[in-house]
């Protein structure tokens, strides 16, 4: 079972205002590529003939369709969960590189049912409700972005998280950026660097 950080689970008092230290670090920023000025909603765009209609960045590089110049990325699923979910301000340049096709965001279809069944876990519920977000919609931003590739074999370094295993893998199959927070992959940067992966916390 992937690790899921308690904060998850708390709440904000009534009238507590947002904030963006990196402890805190949920909620959104007014520059958000996704949430924009209210992070339980997308952005509204003007449509041909002056109706208004739904439109976030993330459907404007549709599977298959990113510049090729854009460099291919991993993502754990607790990062997906601070990008996706709780709009974490630390995730603002993952989400607005993604928008503008700079990233490449990789997965699998293991990857895809952990964040399904994550998704289900009572604490993240929590979150989705307050938050104004279904686990659907979260699954959506997945499939829209996300290039899906064939499992890929096991690499040559052993994570001690068996879960942490699957990212490890495709990102050395593909020699590319790995993001985590958690401290078992992070704990390999150096053996991974020589394989050709890069994992990180977050990018700037």
């Amino acid at each position: 079972m992937p690790h899921v950080p308690l904060r998850y689970g708390q709440r904000r008092r009534p009238g507590q205002k947002a904030v963006t230290h990196r402890k805190a670090g949920i909620l959104k920023s007014e520059s958000d590529p996704y949430w924009g000025p209210d992070c339980a909603a997308p952005h509204l765009a003007e449509a041909p003939g002056g109706s208004a209609t739904q439109l976030e960045p993330a459907l404007t590089h549709p599977q298959g369709t990113a510049p090729l110049a854009c460099r291919a990325i991993v993502l754990d699923t607790n990062i997906v969960l601070d990008a996706f979910v709780f709009a974490d301000p630390t995730t603002a340049p993952l989400r607005q590189a993604l928008a503008d096709g700079r990233l490449r965001w990789i997965a699998t279809q293991p990857m895809r049912e952990e964040l399904q069944r994550v998704l289900g876990y009572p604490q993240i519920v929590r979150r989705l409700v307050f938050y104004q977000r279904s686990a659907a919609a979260v699954l959506e931003h997945f499939d829209t972005l996300v290039h899906l590739h064939a499992v890929a074999p096991k690499a040559p370094v052993t994570c001690k998280d068996p879960d942490d295993q699957k990212f490890i893998d495709l990102a050395v199959a593909q020699r590319t950026t790995l993001l985590s927070k958690d401290h078992a992959v992070l704990c390999m940067a150096k053996r991974l660097i020589a394989l050709g992966v890069r994992a990180q916390a977050a990018i700037n």
